[in-house]
């Protein structure tokens, strides 16, 4: 074996035995234990950033300690490539989309394979294809078929420049993320999925997903947000027509001085016919967002109908406003508004001069007289004797708060539950309302108005009606240059027009459609017949899917639906996707800036600073390393393009070698937690792979062995370091299963100072012979180029991802003698050794015999012996 360490060399032809090897092939085998593994997949973006990195170094390192644990592992890879992302960059330079994403897909995939990932790339699938997507089109199309697809008027951001619906996270500041135009709400037909069919199975299912984190957990519930209300009906004066709304507080609806409805309602609608005021207004609310984060934030305006609501219980006449705080997409378009008890309807009301009406008070005021009054600017008061009064002059969290209530006609001194019981009983005698069970999340909205998508598969008939194609996949034009300006299929003939008059959707499938299934793809990768086939039932479900929590809500919550959707028909056997989630912290870095004179700030590279910082590692100073001017620290935060403090993957492993990247993402913090980035760590992490191999560089070859079998009698100290060895090991062990990598490198670390210290005798290199084969295998997961080198080199086997995984030896870890700490009334007066099978009376002898014990217990009374098993012993005496 070479004594210098060459990571290019050895991790080239670790790569080639396992090409050649197909060493992570899987194969589906019924009579063993299976494993799947899987990361996020990538959108290919160009090249891999450390995020990516450390993400598919995690999964890998899973993927592989499973696969010496014995389990049959599938670990896949494939790539998100439909997207808008690269139509702009096709825009930018001016090629087709579909040839910018599989060049990139060339490239990262390069990238992958370099940095060693046992992925299984004959299950390799790229969204695009028509092989991959043909199957979410024929889905689509059972969807159709069972009514849980349709076609119907939906409000969203529209970008007038892209010509394209947004998403609300693209919306930054009321203008498109990428065009920077004033976007729109408008309303347009869009194909969308009943996925509230499906919320309840989606909410209760949560709670059998042990292995995901209760931070996810929580925020798929917030997401899904069920609420138990009750749906009621006001009048409209003069009208026939009826206004119903959803309310989860019933016990306020006595309080109700006014309802808002959507700026798109039909009721807004007709009455802006004949006035001009309202109808700027509306068109005023067009420009505003539709998210609920904006709704909470933006200033809250309206504008009157000139037309009233009938209250449903006592007949009388509130004013109906038109509300920009109100959508169509949520609910009925209307709500009740009660100023009284609700924070922002009582901001409208102050602001549009609405009266106010309390019928709740504290539950403590129950059966006490309650006294009412009004200021002068008409605020009303409530007092109670020995009680803090509350006065509407101004918001106070106390309104919102359930009691009891008052004011309230023959529901007056009931508490808020009793009176929740009592007018929804009261609404549905009378036919004007009943109980319902409501949730916050909305049908799925699939089209999108963008070309480099999947299409959607149906056909606008010429009378006017919609078919599903049959024919299918339909495939996505490929050689399109595409401008910016709406899609381009709109103005593709050849790809809309169809025969007898039909014409062909021209909007595609939102991305997510794709992401939603791929995991179950895998399974099936090369299936041509069906979706999914038999071989998808014995790997589903995932057993580990690793990726960030800002997928936490959407994505997983898709993919959640559609394996319901697969399964009812019949393609898979269980009714989640992912067993267990592991959501990876961020990798983040120093940023650095310098500000022009205009105030805008140029973020500089970590790598182009030099710091000064004092001998407790504070910053002192840092300057541009081109002319040693000063720049200004930005704070740690996230990598990203746009702060400048990313560090190029392909320019550590050239320097370093896969190896050191790998354990330095993996030892630097623990995979749920943020990765700092720190050069001087990398460095420290190339140090520790040069120094295990120097330390098996001189081994000579030979069967891994184990120190005990060999003729030699190990010395004391030898029995010593391997007990501590295998402490070592059980404790790393441990931290595999609970995915601690870090701590893992820890001990290997550990492990490999105890090699060290070992002399050259027999004992001690029979003893260094078992400890590498141990060290080696702990890091082969994590470290897999190097140690399977070493491992071959030094003649334990011919493949390291076949060998058993290392076993704790409990004798190893017996102690002849067991030294305890002595205290005498809790101050360490010495320490005694003793059989490690002492009775408890031999232990206290010894330690009251101890010689500095007993100068502090000869002139006083031992009153007690406290005995820790193993640790120590504290003599109380006074």
């Amino acid at each position: 074996m070479h004594n210098d360490y060459d990571p290019q060399a050895i991790e080239a032809a670790a790569q080639s035995f396992w090409e050649e090897h197909q060493s992570f092939k899987a194969v589906e085998d019924p009579t063993r234990e299976k494993f799947y593994c899987l990361s996020m997949f990538p959108y290919p973006s160009g090249r891999l950033h450390m995020g990516h990195v450390r993400n598919y170094t995690i999964g890998d390192v899973i993927a592989r300690y499973q696969r010496m644990r014995g389990k049959n592992v599938l670990q896949p890879m494939g790539w998100d490539a439909f997207g808008l992302p690269a139509e702009n960059a096709a825009i930018q330079h001016g090629i087709p989309p579909s040839q910018w994403t599989r060049q990139n897909i060339a490239y990262m995939k390069g990238q992958l394979r370099r940095l060693g990932f046992g992925y299984d790339w004959d299950r390799e699938l790229a969204t695009c294809d028509p092989d991959y997507y043909r199957w979410e089109q024929w889905l689509f199309t059972r969807l159709i078929e069972k009514g849980l697809a349709y076609r119907a008027t939906a409000v969203v951001n529209w970008d007038p420049v892209d010509q394209t619906v947004l998403a609300n996270e693209q919306v930054i500041d009321g203008k498109g993320w990428r065009s920077g135009a004033p976007v729109e709400r408008r309303e347009i037909e869009q194909w969308s999925v009943r996925i509230t069919d499906y919320a309840e199975e989606l909410l209760e299912a949560l709670d059998g997903l042990d292995g995901w984190p209760e931070q996810v957990r929580t925020m798929q519930r917030n997401w899904i947000g069920r609420s138990e209300g009750v749906y009621m009906e006001f009048g409209i004066a003069g009208s026939e027509e009826t206004l119903g709304i959803y309310t989860t507080r019933p016990d306020t609806v006595m309080g109700v001085t006014y309802v808002a409805v959507a700026a798109e309602h039909p009721l807004a609608r007709r009455a802006a016919a004949s006035d001009p005021a309202l109808a700027a207004f509306i068109d005023e609310c067009r420009r505003g967002g539709v998210s609920e984060a904006e709704l909470e934030t933006m200033e809250k305006k309206g504008h009157p109908l000139g037309l009233d609501a009938i209250h449903p219980i006592t007949g009388a006449a509130v004013p109906i406003y038109a509300a920009n705080f109100v959508l169509m997409g949520y609910g009925t378009g209307a709500v009740m508004s009660v100023p009284a008890h609700d924070e922002r309807d009582f901001h409208f009301a102050r602001r549009y001069g609405i009266p106010i009406r309390p019928v709740i008070v504290p539950a403590d005021w129950a059966g006490r007289a309650v006294q009412a009054a009004t200021d002068a600017a008409g605020a009303p008061t409530l007092a109670c004797e020995g009680a803090p009064p509350l006065d509407w002059s101004a918001w106070d969290e106390r309104f919102a708060e359930k009691g009891v209530l008052v004011d309230s006609g023959p529901f007056a001194g009931l508490t808020s539950q009793a009176a929740f019981d009592a007018i929804a009983a009261w609404l549905a005698e009378r036919g004007r309302g009943e109980r319902r069970v409501n949730f916050r999340l909305r049908d799925w909205g699939v089209s999108r108005q963008r070309y480099w998508g999947c299409p959607i598969p149906v056909v606008r008939t010429a009378d006017g009606g919609i078919r599903a194609e049959t024919d299918l996949p339909v495939r996505l034009p490929e050689d399109v240059v595409v401008d910016g300006s709406g899609s381009p299929l709109k103005r593709m003939p050849e790809f809309s027009e169809l025969a007898a008059g039909e014409t062909r959707e021209t909007d595609t499938f939102d991305t997510f459609f794709e992401s939603s299934w791929y995991y179950a793809r895998y399974c099936s990768a090369d299936c041509d017949q069906a979706m999914l086939d038999e071989r998808a039932k014995y790997w589903l479900p995932v057993d580990q899917y690793v990726g960030g929590i800002e997928h936490a809500v959407l994505h997983l919550l898709y993919a959640r639906f559609f394996h319901k959707l697969m399964r009812d028909e019949g393609l898979v056997a269980c009714d989640e996707p992912f067993t267990r989630l592991l959501t990876q912290g961020m990798v983040v870095a120093e940023t650095w800036y310098r500000e022009g004179p205009d105030g805008r700030k140029t973020w500089i590279n970590p790598a182009d600073v030099e710091v000064t910082r004092d001998e407790k590692g504070k910053l002192v100073g840092a300057v541009l390393k081109a002319d040693g001017q000063p720049v200004t620290f930005g704070g740690v935060e996230k990598m990203s393009k746009s702060k400048n403090n990313g560090v190029d993957p392909q320019t550590l492993i050239d320097r370093y070698g896969a190896d050191t990247v790998r354990l330095y993402t993996m030892f630097t913090s623990p995979p749920d937690q943020s990765l700092e980035w720190n050069d001087e760590g990398v460095e420290g992490a190339a140090r520790f792979l040069r120094r295990l191999w120097a330390l098996a560089a001189n081994e000579p070859a030979g069967e891994p062995g184990d120190a005990r079998s060999g003729e030699v009698a190990l010395s004391e100290a030898d029995q010593a370091a391997r007990r501590e060895l295998h402490a070592t090991l059980r404790k790393a062990l441990y931290d595999y299963e609970r995915n601690q990598f870090n701590t893992v490198v820890s001990g290997c670390m550990t492990m490999v100072n105890i090699l060290y210290k070992l002399d050259d005798g027999p004992s001690g290199r029979a003893l260094k012979r078992e400890g590498l084969g141990l060290v080696l295998r702990l890091l082969g997961p994590i470290a897999p180029h190097v140690t399977h080198h070493l491992w071959c080199a030094l003649g334990f086997g011919d493949d390291i991802l076949n060998a058993p995984w290392p076993i704790v030896d409990e004798e190893a870890l017996r102690q002849a003698q067991v030294e305890y700490v002595v205290q005498v009334n809790g101050k360490v007066r010495g320490k005694v050794a003793v059989p490690a099978d002492a009775p408890r009376a031999a232990i206290e002898e010894a330690a009251l015999a101890n010689d500095n014990v007993q100068r502090f217990i000869a002139a006083q009374t031992v009153r007690k012996v406290v005995l820790v098993p193993n640790k120590l012993v504290n003599i109380v005496a006074n």
